[in-house]
């Protein structure tokens, strides 16, 4: 028998819609942050209490509500933006749905107090439980100021999974940054624990915004966009700002996507700007940016997601054509763009430890760029941006032949091989790194895998037979054939010694000349509750308003990375986040010291001495795990007696068994 099907009641189906609009702190930033911007306001002013958790006030002087509108405002399904569904596809404001107040009114105290424009009194609105408790006149300034308290109050579940204060006044942060820098015109404040973050001077300069959120330095290596398109394409122009390639970070963070003056999350957008740098940014840096794109109308659904974060286009390949030449535009009237040079070979001295994947590790000489800037040494590949080669661990091989497939049973599996052999010519000294995700590996049969077989404790004894492509060991074992990437394995043994070194207290050395790092506000908001987990790992940083000083490195990271090392701290502190730093210190050292195990690891196109062959082997052998590098690529790949027979079909019919 069926079970019943019954009709939710009003307050479950308030909480359930509620969740699709407010999931954290920063989800009720945003709403109200729309709606003050959509009154009209020149200035306004964010400030929350412990990451947005215990208190949130927005304060705006737009136009303000009456009594009537007010009580309107808090009910679900109320707006002053939208007539009919024909809107949908021309709606030019950034919040329009009308449930934000009554969602938020749902699962949180709800505090109102407006006064129109011109109005003789203000009035004050308390919602408590999607219901209105009182409503009465008050004296206030024309405007209005939403606060929010007690969230998530009557759903403890959903506050149970809210993230430290320091983690979601990082959301919070981003989110008002971002409009801050789509909105130069407003003053844009945002407060924490009674303490400015940053404040936008609201004069019109979308530089000027930068600077206040990311600081002089940034805002003075901006270049601007501006192109209008009449070529069919499905922009009518791009408008924004563009860092120099060498003022870059190792995360997307600091890239701003708009669309027709809404701040969302548009990947297509982010992967054009990106792609348009080519070979001026080291794998994986990411440039700071703020691009405004003009769709026209019925160009992009903006109404996709619950909280209107993601946008989708109609032409999507047209808006990365379109964003991607309007970039390089910009760039090359800089002179900052060249078509020749290796990627990250433009990266300069002073720029920030690089990200994602290695270098081949080749010293080249040092070259003057196009705008007069002297380029560093080498730290990525030759390979051509794709975002795919940016969030993964494959770069291209010093040597430019392809990698030869080690089987020929399946298409996948001879990517597999290619990739992964592909991903060992890579520096760290130079480069620097982003901690990565860990790549998935494959065995033969398909199956995904990660580090050592649960099978295996030690090598097998192994005879050494030669060396294929001056990159794989082959060696014979009693079950067959097996193939040993030197660089993989070499990266295991110098993983595993640095990783010893590093083992209990961390051995700091003080630097004769400190390193002042400036910071943004999102990263000088990070230090401030980070700082002691940066010391656990031997980086003493004090803090400033905008600038911050390095007086302290690791000892083994001053010896691998000399000068670098102190400016790695400003890239570690996006790693604490998400997470408890108590727990993720381990994580990061671990990822650290992986990605500085490949620099001095033996590379691939290398010839080798017998000798040097069975001290790698022996060290492998002696490894907690010689299965895999700290990557998660395997050191070792199998090609059993009985796969071999069968390759050259040693049991076709008539053969008789026999083996000769």
């Amino acid at each position: 028998m069926s079970p019943d099907i019954r009709e939710l009641d009003d307050d479950t189906r308030d909480r359930i819609a509620a969740g699709e609009v407010v999931e954290r702190p920063a989800s009720v930033v945003k709403e109200l942050l729309e709606n003050a911007l959509d009154a009209d306001a020149s200035r306004v002013t964010v400030s929350v209490e412990s990451g947005g958790k215990e208190r949130i006030v927005v304060t705006d002087d737009g136009v303000g509500m009456s009594e009537a509108e007010a009580r309107k405002a808090v009910r679900e399904h109320t707006t002053s933006k939208l007539r009919d569904i024909s809107d949908l596809d021309s709606i030019g404001t950034l919040g329009f749905r009308g449930e934000a107040l009554h969602a938020i009114g749902s699962v949180a105290r709800l505090c109102i107090r407006t006064k129109p424009r011109g109005g003789s009194q203000g009035t004050e609105l308390v919602v408590s439980g999607g219901e209105v408790r009182e409503c009465g006149p008050v004296g206030c300034p024309e405007g209005t100021t939403v606060e929010v308290t007690d969230l998530f109050g009557n759903v403890p579940a959903r506050r149970k999974y809210l993230k430290t204060d320091a983690t979601e006044f990082d959301h919070v942060q981003s989110v008002v940054a971002g409009y801050g820098l789509a909105n130069p015109a407003v003053s844009v404040t945002l407060e924490h624990d009674g303490r400015e973050s940053f404040s936008t001077a609201g004069d019109g300069d979308r530089r000027s915004a930068v600077m206040a959120v990311y600081g002089r330095e940034v805002a003075a290596s901006m270049v601007p966009i501006e192109a209008d398109h009449d070529d069919g394409g499905p922009l009518a122009g791009v408008d924004g700002l563009i860092s120099h390639p060498e003022t870059n970070r190792a995360g997307r963070e600091y890239m701003t996507t708009l669309v027709n003056g809404r701040y969302v999350t548009a990947s297509t957008v982010r992967e054009a700007v990106v792609d348009a740098y080519g070979t001026q940014l080291a794998p994986d840096r990411y440039p700071f940016a703020v691009v405004d794109i003009d769709v026209p109308p019925g160009g992009v659904d903006v109404n996709v997601h619950p909280r209107k974060l993601e946008v989708l286009f109609a032409d999507s390949e047209g808006v990365r054509r379109q964003v991607r030449e309007a970039v390089e535009a910009a760039l090359l009237d800089e002179g900052l763009l060249r078509s020749s040079a290796p990627r990250g070979r433009s990266a300069p001295e002073q720029t920030e430890i690089s990200a994602g994947d290695d270098g081949d590790g080749e010293t080249v000489d040092t070259e003057l760029t196009d705008s007069g800037h002297r380029a560093r040494p080498e730290t990525g590949g030759g390979s051509t941006p794709t975002p795919a080669s940016r969030g993964g661990d494959v770069d291209d091989d010093n040597d430019s032949r392809p990698t030869p497939a080690l089987t020929g049973t399946d298409s996948t599996d001879s990517e597999a091989s290619t990739a992964a052999s592909a991903s060992d010519e890579r520096t760290t000294a130079t480069a620097g790194r982003r901690f990565r995700d860990r790549p998935t590996q494959r065995t033969f049969d398909g199956e995904e895998t990660r580090g050592a077989p649960e099978t295996f404790d030690r090598l097998p004894s192994l005879s050494v037979l030669g060396q294929f492509d001056d990159t794989y060991l082959v060696c014979e074992s009693a079950d067959g054939l097996l193939l040993v990437d030197q660089h993989a394995a070499d990266e295991r043994v110098n993983y595993e010694r640095l990783r010893e070194r590093f083992a209990g207290d961390v051995t700091t050395q003080t630097l004769a000349d400190p390193v002042e790092l400036e910071v943004t506000a999102r990263e000088a908001a990070l230090l401030d509750d980070h700082s002691e987990a940066l010391a656990r790992l031997g980086f003493r940083v004090q803090g400033g308003d905008r600038t911050v000083t390095v007086t302290t490195v690791p000892a083994l990271l001053a010896e691998e990375l000399g000068g670098e090392a102190a400016e790695l701290a400003r890239d570690l502190l996006g790693e604490f986040v998400e997470g408890d730093p108590a727990g993720t210190v381990e994580a990061v050292v671990d990822d650290l010291l992986g990605d500085l195990a490949c620099h001095p690891s033996i590379k691939g196109n290398t010839s080798l001495r017998e000798g040097t062959v069975a001290e790698l082997l022996a060290a492998l052998d002696d490894c907690e795990n010689p299965y895999a590098c700290p990557h998660g690529r395997p050191t070792i790949i199998e090609l059993p007696r009985e796969e071999i027979e069968n390759r050259f079909e040693r049991d076709y019919p008539g053969h008789g068994g026999r083996r000769d």
